[in-house]
């Protein structure tokens, strides 16, 4: 990559490292700097005559072609370079390295086991799993971009008691007759089990109800893990519903899995790791329950069984952990799960440590979903489900194509404005950070301008609509003298970096913002330089520019999981 070997070069001249190097904001300050506060301290020199010396060791220096002058602005040591000169050499690059531009070796080929998309079968999908998901399929993309062996996996919890509170409700509401998908009237069951449960434990004579009711529920629990009877077929039949709804997600938003694994599969294994923990010491019994006393460490009690005998999630994600680490070899497993189960990760990792194991279990958090109305919850029904999502920001986007092109057939319509909606649900997940809560909002999600998928669609088919009226022929980038030409280049020279640093801190948003960024530099560009009516030659350069620029944005739209228009 053209600029990473630039300040390769320049560190090696100055004697630091190739991360010291920033880009100076307002950009007339220079088009890359190098702050001397800290490189001052550790050298027992004021800034200013750290940069002095600096200077003098640049003037005595065979410097690289493309810088054309530098000069110290108090603690800061800022260089210029020659437009035209790394105009030519970096277009040339990214040219040359096509859509492997940007890949960075920063992996090494370690291989990182990512587990996301883990919903509830019986349960409605709703906006925060699609947070997850999207979340999730973005970071492995991106560290398979910067050449980790990333293995995508999801775990479908099919067998908790939330199963069989949706059973319980299923067979008492007998909805099997109803027109209404299968999937939204499961969550719908277990809303109102829930619900049902809540109010009997509001009421002050409602002790006995909810006894009842959870005995009921427990026995529909109880029957469904033994494997037979007619809970256990109905879990069946029902379990199938809610994966086929799970595989039409996944289908429509481009998400692949290597592996899903069900906790229907690991729980046996669980179990007997359970029986061998508490044989050991690890686990104990404690008023009828298995639990993991982990206070002596901080953490706290961990439950692994009830006391009526039914297993918590612990029992399969112990088995799982084990079998993913034995069977795919992993150097690590990473849990993208909301950041309420911090701890629980902790604790899990614990135990594997007083089992001897030395396996490395990370938790890649995310903060909530909300609504304007506070926050969600699938038990009190307070969601906006998938199915309600997707059927808004798709009748908006195809009303959004229809009042562009009136003379598009129906089936081109529709198929671009699945894209667009696809982009939108994805970049209003992706383009904050995951430590930030999301107050979800369809109508912003929605925009087509400011800082939304849409905007960078927009300039995406923008360029398209350029590149198509003209292709460009023997372009000499050297031509290109002007400050925003020279702008545009470096910041589509940085894209190597801000991948790798979004895939080192598995944080899209970094991403992100830097494609709207690029995206309003290129807009800033079009609106004050001729393209298409300068003279030919300068013509044929300006377009092979943006021939660059189309290229480094079809890479960061796929590492982002959506895809480039070329009409919108």
């Amino acid at each position: 990559m053209f600029l990473v070997s630039l300040k390769d070069k320049l560190a090696s001249l100055l004697s630091v490292s190739a991360d010291d190097f920033v880009y100076p904001i307002p950009a007339e300050l220079g088009d890359l700097s190098l702050p001397l506060f800290a490189l001052a301290k550790s050298s027992g020199m004021s800034p200013a005559a750290l940069a002095q010396e600096k200077i003098r060791l640049l003037e005595q220096s065979d410097l690289p072609a493309a810088i054309q002058s530098f000069q110290a602005v108090g603690p800061y040591l800022n260089f210029f370079f020659k437009a035209g000169v790394f105009n030519r050499d970096a277009l040339s690059d990214i040219e040359k390295a096509g859509h492997d531009f940007g890949r960075m070796a920063v992996g090494r080929q370690q291989r990182i086991m990512l587990e996301y998309s883990n919903a509830n079968t019986h349960k409605e999908y709703h906006i925060g799993h699609l947070r997850n998901l999207f979340f999730g399929d973005a970071v492995y993309r991106i560290l398979a971009f910067n050449d980790y062996q990333a293995i995508p996996v999801s775990y479908i919890n099919d067998f908790g008691i939330h199963v069989a509170k949706t059973l319980w409700q299923w067979q008492r509401a007998n909805y099997k007759d109803s027109d209404a998908p299968k999937g939204w009237l499961l969550g719908k069951c277990y809303a109102e089990a829930s619900g049902l449960l809540s109010q009997a434990e509001a009421r002050e004579d409602g002790g006995a109800e909810k006894e009842e009711i959870k005995k009921e529920i427990s026995a529909v629990m109880k029957e469904v893990e033994s494997r037979q009877g007619k809970n256990y077929e109905l879990w069946q039949e029902t379990r199938d519903w809610s994966i086929a709804y799970f595989a039409e997600i996944y289908q429509r938003f481009d998400v692949k899995f290597e592996h899903i694994f069900y906790e229907s599969e690991v729980i046996g294994d669980g179990l007997k790791m359970v029986a061998e923990f508490l044989q050991k010491g690890i686990l104990k019994n404690s008023q009828g329950a298995v639990i993991a006393d982990l206070e002596e460490y901080g953490l706290g009690v961990l439950p692994i069984i009830r006391s009526d005998g039914t297993a918590l999630y612990p029992v399969a994600d112990l088995a799982l952990a084990k079998l993913k680490f034995n069977d795919y070899h992993l150097d690590e497993s990473v849990y993208v799960v909301d950041i309420r189960q911090g701890l629980y990760f902790k604790q899990l990792a614990k135990i594997f440590e007083l089992a001897g194991e030395t396996f490395k279990i990370s938790h890649l958090g995310y903060d909530f979903v909300t609504l304007k109305s506070g926050m969600m919850s699938s038990r009190s029904g307070n969601v906006i489900t998938y199915s309600q999502i997707w059927e808004e920001a798709y009748s908006r986007a195809r009303q959004e194509v229809s009042s562009r092109h009136q003379d598009w057939e129906s089936e081109r319509a529709e198929a671009a404005a699945e894209k667009l909606a696809v982009a939108a649900l994805k970049f209003e997940m992706l383009k904050v950070s995951a430590d930030k809560v999301i107050t979800f909002d369809v109508d912003e999600a929605l925009r087509f301008d400011g800082f939304t998928a849409a905007y960078l669609q927009y300039t995406g088919a923008r360029l398209a609509s350029i590149l198509r009226k003209e292709k460009p022929a023997d372009a000499d980038y050297s031509m290109l003298s002007n400050r925003r030409e020279l702008s545009l280049t470096l910041a589509m020279q940085r894209f190597p970096e801000v991948v790798a640093k979004t895939g080192l801190q598995r944080d899209p948003s970094i991403l992100a913002r830097y494609l709207f960024e690029l995206s309003q530099i290129f807009n800033d560009y079009y609106h004050e330089v001729a393209i298409l009516k300068a003279e030919p030659a300068l013509r044929f350069a300006r377009l092979g520019l943006l021939g660059s620029l189309r290229l480094v944005l079809e890479n960061g739209f796929a590492l982002l999981g959506f895809d480039y228009l070329e009409e919108m």
